[in-house]
């Protein structure tokens, strides 16, 4: 007899068409009811999920959270999805998927002394695709989600393998039509019964009151009752996800295999609302390098956290709750938003700069006339050549007009070169120079004011900018490059008029609910100014001042003298509505493959025009055949957008949409109001790099380019003293490019440190890791795309050993 098998649930979404203190108290109200079900009901389960939920009951209902513990050990209250919420699970990064596992398992393990063996989203708008492996080191083995839908992604079955690019497996089920009721549950049930899968006899259905929440209601269960007496073909039984699969694997049913993410849903929700993605970006990256940069102060110092980190990971980790970082809520709730990211920036930023100084502070630095020591920190497990700026007040008016010489600390001298400062005042001077430093680690720099000018360089006015590598010329009508010319190898990548800013029609509500992709070109930004601004020994620029409408960007596009990349950063105010805007890149290729960056790894897509969830890069790369039929691309770093498409050999970068706050088809608008808030109104500021290469994307290290960007290297501006610390130093080194360190922590309740590496180029390898400060080598194989973390004792005599998200041993 075929079984359904009824999971008993309330979907709360702590924030959406409400602040979350309605959310919190929404929460209580829930938990509440299904704690009297359960008490009415002997039979009856409930499955619940997101231990943000269970840590606001603990701390304001502690009698009401010693119920939910008592129903948890007994095996009626059941815990799903072992993350502190339910989060969208395209746009954070890898390494907030692993605090989710981190904080909410060992929650769950501490309070109730179990964990959630069953992932669970099931209001999230798409899954990436190594979610399988991410699930399995967060101490899962099943997935249970709704969204995209069968109108929207085809599957096999309900009931299948999925299985992420190491190799890495779990068992999935995509829910049927809802995982809540809100009309009759008997047609919901009986609509259910047509979805079995062929040749499987086990089925979920999912009921009770959601999104607001509410639960399990009265007359929910005694429907369910009901019908157990009424079916003579389906046997209906209370039970949890759980339970579920392990009848199917008990059953050993032969299931079919799965490959790769599940999109598109909610197409529009990765572009909308761009400010909560910043910041998101923002938050993630300074939590992780004050992280890194704690544990190199603790080693070299003995001075490391100041601050629990924790705090500000639970704030990144609540606004990652898929209605908020989809842009999906109410206005009003970005205000909360951008105070806890606002709070998780403050607690990383003190932390950082305790740990920076702290090392700085003991580095000897002798005294010299007209001398300002700087010492630069490397967050990145690789060493480092990167273009730092400084500013300082310390040489007075008098060097308005000087010029300035910058040493590292052998004594050599490196590029420097004078630049605009950031204060329009006297007595404040900016310069910007190359530092090459350590491997995790730091080195000094000096920086002299001499009293003869620098022999100034020729400043050409034409639309060009251009080192020994790269030629790069603009086109004035258009404000955008017109060639990308690589002179050591013969290439040009450009294809027609490349990142130019096109306007696109998006009528869509919030979500873009039945849309993937926007191509309905209005017009174009249209320059108003094309200048040089900067041609010096270091580096020249390039400003485009363009307008559409009522709305204005500026671009400044930027040339190193020593660097391939174009490197822009741009600032627009947005004036418009139902309205979408794209930077396009056609790239001069006869053949392509395009791949996005996903959180721990890469995916190709089709190049059909669809939009597609990124994270830091994309590239398209493929043959030139009437160029020997050599093999190049580009690829487009970004520090906080994460939608775009390619279609043909053109890739788009969405930078921003424009609908009404949380505006849900079919709900109809009135044409004739005038009182609607619209997203993304408004300065914002963005940066991107423009990165062209010889060879496949995968084999580009844009995933080191790409931490450079997210995570620039801090410098310190000190002074001089005495000290016993080296002029440069490194804390750890990894052997292969391919192996990107993507985290350094200090370990949660072990003496010792946690470190995560990933392969990023789909090889199989061996690396050896080493962490000189602790005299200490991990030699590990890799898999490709394979994550691995790692406990590595203080002790001496201890060796390292593999963990999971958890930090537990595997």
């Amino acid at each position: 007899m075929k079984k359904m098998y009824m999971i008993g649930n309330a979907h709360l979404d702590p924030v959406w068409l409400w602040p979350w203190q309605e959310g919190f108290q929404e929460n209580k109200a829930t938990c509440k009811s299904a704690l009297e079900r359960l008490g009415e009901y002997e039979d009856v389960i409930f499955t619940s999920s997101s231990a943000q939920f269970y840590e606001w009951i603990e701390k304001n209902d502690p009698e009401m959270f010693s119920e939910i513990e008592k129903r948890i050990r007994e095996g009626r209250w059941v815990i799903c999805g072992g993350w502190w919420v339910q989060p969208d699970c395209n746009i954070p990064c890898g390494e907030s998927f692993a605090r989710h596992a981190l904080i909410a398992q060992n929650y769950f393990m501490e309070k109730f002394g179990v964990t959630a063996k069953t992932g669970y989203n099931v209001d999230s708008f798409g899954h990436q695709g190594m979610m399988p492996q991410i699930l399995q080191l967060s101490g899962m083995e099943n997935y249970v989600f709704m969204r995209p839908g069968p109108h929207e992604k085809g599957l096999p079955a309900r009931n299948f393998i999925w299985e992420s690019d190491d190799g890495s497996r779990v068992h999935a089920f995509r829910l049927p039509f809802s995982y809540c009721t809100f009309g009759r549950l008997e047609d919901h049930m009986r609509a259910c019964r047509e979805e079995f899968d062929a040749g499987v006899d086990e089925l979920m259905c999912f009921y009770g009151v959601g999104n607001h929440g509410g639960g399990p209601t009265i007359e929910n269960i005694e429907t369910v009752k009901k019908l157990q007496r009424e079916w003579d073909d389906v046997e209906i039984i209370f039970a949890d996800p759980d339970f579920y699969f392990e009848k199917l694997k008990e059953r050993e049913y032969d299931l079919p295999v799965v490959h790769g993410d599940l999109q598109h849903h909610s197409s529009g929700c990765y572009s909308a609302e761009s400010q909560v993605k910043r910041y998101n970006r923002k938050a993630e990256n300074a939590l992780l390098r004050a992280e890194k940069f704690s544990v190199l102060s603790e080693l070299v110092s003995g001075h490391g956290y100041t601050e629990g980190l924790t705090e500000g990971w639970k704030r990144v980790l609540f606004n990652q709750f898929h209605d908020i970082l989809a842009g999906s809520s109410i206005q009003k709730a970005y205000e909360d938003t951008r105070n806890e990211l606002g709070e998780a920036l403050s607690i990383a930023a003190r932390n950082e700069n305790n740990s920076l100084q702290a090392v700085s502070f003991h580095i000897g630095i002798d005294q010299e006339e007209n001398m300002l020591p700087a010492v630069v920190f490397n967050p990145h497990g690789w060493d480092v050549e990167e273009y730092v700026e400084v500013e300082t007040g310390m040489f007075g008016n008098s060097c308005r007009g000087e010029s300035y010489i910058v040493k590292d600390s052998s004594g050599n001298v490196v590029p420097s070169q004078k630049i605009s400062s950031d204060a329009k005042v006297n007595g404040r001077n900016r310069i910007v120079f190359k530092a090459g430093v350590p491997s995790l680690g730091y080195a000094v720099f000096r920086i002299y004011a001499v009293d003869q000018e620098q022999e100034a360089e020729h400043t050409s006015q034409a639309l060009v900018l251009e080192n020994a590598l790269v030629r790069v010329q603009f086109e004035e009508k258009t404000g955008a490059v017109i060639s990308i010319w690589d002179k050591e190898n013969k290439i040009e990548y450009c294809d027609g008029a490349f990142g130019r800013v096109v306007v696109v029609k998006d009528n869509s509500d919030t979500w873009s609910h039945g849309v993937t992709r926007f191509h309905e070109t209005e017009g174009y930004f249209e320059p108003k100014s094309v200048k040089k601004t900067e041609d010096g020994p270091v580096r020249s620029s390039i400003r485009v001042i363009s307008k559409y409408k009522s709305s204005t960007l500026v671009q400044i596009y930027t040339l190193y003298k020593e660097d391939k990349s174009v490197r822009v950063s741009a600032k627009i105010n947005w004036q418009e509505k139902f309205r979408c805007v794209k930077i396009q890149f056609p790239v001069a290729l006869d053949q392509y493959r395009g791949i996005y960056e996903i959180p721990f790894g890469c995916i190709e897509k089709a190049c059909n025009g669809e939009e597609e969830p990124v994270q830091r890069w994309m590239d398209l790369s493929g043959m030139q055949e009437a160029n020997n039929k050599i093999i190049c691309g580009i690829g487009i770093l970004n520090d906080c957008k994460y939608s775009a498409c390619m279609e043909g050999n053109c890739m788009e970068l969405t930078v921003l949409r424009s609908p009404v706050y949380a505006h849900h088809n079919p709900y109809i608008l009135d044409e004739e109001e005038d009182d609607y808030q619209f997203t993304d109104q408004g300065i914002q500021n963005f940066s991107y790099t423009i990165v062209p290469h010889l060879g496949s994307g995968r084999e580009a290290h844009l995933v080191q380019r790409a931490e450079e960007l997210n995570q620039p290297c801090v410098t310190v501006i000190e002074t001089y003293h005495k000290g016993e610390y080296p002029q440069k130093a490194e804390l750890l080194t990894v052997s292969r490019n391919n192996v990107v360190l993507s985290a350094l922590k200090k370990a949660e309740k072990q003496d010792g440190y946690i470190l995560r590496l990933y392969e990023t180029e789909g090889k199989e390898c061996q690396a050896d890791i080493c962490i000189h400060f602790l005299e200490k080598t991990i030699r590990a194989e890799f898999k490709p795309f394979e994550i691995k973390t790692f406990f590595v004792s203080r002790s001496v005599d201890s060796e390292p050993a593999e963990v999971n998200f958890m930090e537990w041993e595997k």
